[in-house]
């Protein structure tokens, strides 16, 4: 068998996509981070016909490719806290506009096998859309994200996830110089706020991209 890894991941997604779809979950498979955004592009966006857009800290949505479409190529407008140049206040402002954009974009945590969505947020403001605000929401999922239940999303989150993220951001936490969650009082603390999706209400909302890639932390 040529490819037996990928194989391997083929039947894990599909198995977690069935399951994810149960949930209410509009879900759709790629192969890789190509076909990921031919899909949204082609398969999802079309039929929502959305005016603005927003994102959360997601590494799988730059990784992608979509935001830097948005962002220089597109004609929707991008809500883009993360822009250069701008200031708290301004941050603060696209923040909770996003909350209230045609389309949300992002990716989780953890994906657990019978199709939950974990996550730990530092602000909340990507876990808040995902719940509730945007009139859809997109997410970006890579393989790696996949396990076995909520035990192992939480572990997988504090232990990897986590340290990662503070690492890639520069916090200032016990984190970035150990490797693994301390349960720290810093100011710089970006594991403040757990969520659990179980099912996706009204259903459909929240369409669900699975990458048989690595993607993001």
């Amino acid at each position: 068998m040529k490819n037996p890894i990928d194989n391997y991941w083929s039947v894990r997604l599909d198995q977690v996509k069935a399951r994810l779809e149960k949930n209410g979950f509009d879900v759709f498979s790629a192969t890789d981070t190509d076909e990921a955004k031919k899909i949204v592009l082609e398969d999802i966006l079309p039929g929502l016909a959305p005016k603005t857009l927003s994102w959360g800290g997601s590494v799988s949505f730059v990784k992608s490719g979509l935001y830097h479409h948005f962002r220089d190529e597109s004609d929707f407008e991008l809500l883009d806290h993360w822009g250069k140049g701008l200031s708290e206040e301004e941050r603060d402002d696209l923040r909770h506009r996003s909350l209230l954009c045609d389309c949300f974009f992002a990716g989780t945590n953890a994906l657990t096998e019978d199709g939950q969505l974990v996550n730990l947020d530092m602000v909340g403001n990507r876990v808040a859309p995902m719940m509730y605000g945007p009139k859809n929401v997109v997410l970006i999922v890579g393989r790696n994200k996949l396990v076995a239940d909520l035990e192992g999303a939480m572990a997988r989150i504090k232990e990897f996830a986590a340290p990662v993220n503070a690492m890639r951001l520069d916090m200032k936490t016990p984190c970035r110089k150990t490797g693994y969650c301390m349960d720290c009082d810093s100011p710089d603390r970006i594991c403040n706020m757990w969520t659990i999706i179980e099912k996706c209400f009204p259903k459909g909302r929240i369409k669900i991209v699975l990458v048989n890639q690595d993607l993001g932390f």
